[in-house]
């Protein structure tokens, strides 16, 4: 699929027609979709009336927005006018309707995007693997034995399969950086407060982010300036002024880089390190770091997560607790049960960690890491063997992400495809991890990356 520079450009020149963009894309989708399980359902009405307006505008000569006629979609966590905000759970499926779109679909179909539908997702965000048991599992376009990662599965799989070109996900623990490395393309995790999360529907307040998906580094800042702005019904979203990137992640002239080592090597497997070995080549970093509090740092957020979303779902769970999927239910009940005085606990944990990564960024501007432990799991498998221990599969996917998220940090995944033998055909990405509201600084160095040849989507085999 063209990239949403090509539409939108293509579009404003006349040489096609949004009418024919959407025409094109809901046919990919209805051909490609059924054997990947990346969308929950389709705007098809909606997005023809959208593309409609902007051939309208185009032929009165009006001139028209940055996104004109790019098809997107978005995280079923997102409120869409007119449909009930699932996330994917079969316990909202009854829910009333959302009466207005959420600020970031709101922001992009402002820009010209056309929205044709909702994507799968782990259960309410709780896991990394997007193995739905009500909508069933998200396959990865590479391999579709194996997992799209989660839990914004459904939005990284729809991008690498060429579906859409933009799509939109949330990160509370890793769910933009897990699937985007397993699928193989590029997604940023912003600062957390950079983007508004009203109207959409919340896993864990303090730790949730939204960001965008695509298939390289310029769709990807162009989604994110296009987004950035306060909103008063987010409390957390700062009130500052938009800083676009797109200039500013075209050079990487001058970053300062280094490797995080320590746990984020010794919790990697050889593809992961082969990755950051040739990143931190391309990037010129020789510096190896350490943040030593970072296996705490990731208890404090598995405290903080179950804490916040036990309680926030305890009252279903205590009347609907068989429309609660396996994978998360048992673990909700549990969270709802935490005691307070550790929530306090994982908070100072919290802060010391954030006050150890910020003393390293008075040094460097990135940090690279890898972005998961290991390539795409078989869809189903329970047990990860790591440099000889057997870890649980589905948490250990966010093993190298959830340290991070819990301190707020904004990261660019940037792919790269370093497999061997079984695994050649599987990516696994790298983090780029800057200061707070340095987005330009990830960005820049996922295009140096992109730039030298290492990061890159790879279109799926169609054998």
């Amino acid at each position: 699929m063209a990239s949403a520079h090509e539409i939108a450009h293509r579009v404003a020149r006349g040489e096609t027609t949004a009418r024919a963009v959407l025409d094109a894309t809901l046919a990919r989708i209805r051909d490609k979709d059924p054997g990947i399980n990346s969308f929950v359902t389709l705007t098809e009405s909606r997005a023809r009336a959208e593309a409609q307006a902007i051939d309208a505008a185009r032929a009165a000569g009006t001139p028209l927005p940055p996104l004109a006629g790019v098809p997107f979609a978005v995280k079923n966590l997102f409120d869409v006018a007119g449909l009930p905000t699932l996330a994917g759970g079969k316990v909202n499926a009854d829910a009333p309707p959302a009466t207005a779109d959420a600020p970031l679909v709101a922001r992009l179909r402002a820009a010209g995007a056309v929205l044709v539908g909702t994507l799968n997702m782990d259960e309410h965000a709780y896991g990394f693997t997007t193995e739905n048991t009500h909508y069933g599992a998200t396959r990865n376009p590479h391999d579709p034995s194996r997992i799209a990662g989660g839990s914004s599965g459904g939005s990284a799989a729809a991008v690498a399969a060429g579906l859409v070109p933009i799509t939109l996900g949330s990160d509370t623990n890793g769910s933009i950086r897990v699937p985007a490395s397993l699928c193989g393309i590029f997604g940023l995790k912003p600062t957390f407060g950079r983007l508004p999360r009203n109207r959409t529907f919340p896993f864990v307040h303090s730790l949730d982010h939204l960001g965008p998906f695509a298939a390289n580094v310029a769709d990807l800042a162009l989604a994110y300036d296009l987004m950035q702005g306060p909103d008063p019904q987010d409390p957390a979203c700062a009130p500052r002024a938009a800083e676009p990137v797109r200039e500013q992640a075209d050079t990487a002239a001058g970053l300062r880089v280094a490797v995080l080592g320590g746990y984020f090597h010794d919790h990697a497997g050889e593809q992961a390190r082969r990755s950051v070995a040739l990143a931190a080549d391309a990037l010129r970093a020789s510096a190896v770091v350490e943040l030593p509090g970072a296996a705490q740092a990731r208890a404090a957020a598995f405290i903080i997560t179950a804490a916040e979303g036990g309680a926030l779902h305890r009252q279903r769970l205590a009347t609907h607790y068989a429309h609660y999927e396996p994978h998360s239910r048992a673990r909700l009940v549990a969270g709802s049960l935490v005691p307070a005085t550790w929530v306090v606990q994982a908070q100072r944990v919290r802060r010391r960690f954030l006050a150890q990564a910020l003393a390293l960024y008075e040094h460097y501007d990135v940090l690279i890491a890898p972005a998961t432990p290991v390539p795409a799991p078989v869809i189903g498998t329970e047990i990860l063997t790591l440099d000889g221990r057997e870890l649980p599969a589905r948490a250990s996917m966010g093993l190298l992400t959830q340290p991070i998220s819990c301190i707020g940090l904004p990261v660019a995944v940037a792919p790269l495809w370093q497999g061997r033998d079984d695994d050649r055909h599987l990516p696994l990405g790298v983090q780029l991890i800057a200061a707070p509201w340095r987005e330009h600084h990830s960005l820049a160095a996922a295009h140096a990356l992109e730039q030298a040849g290492l990061a890159h989507a790879r279109a799926v085999s169609t054998d």
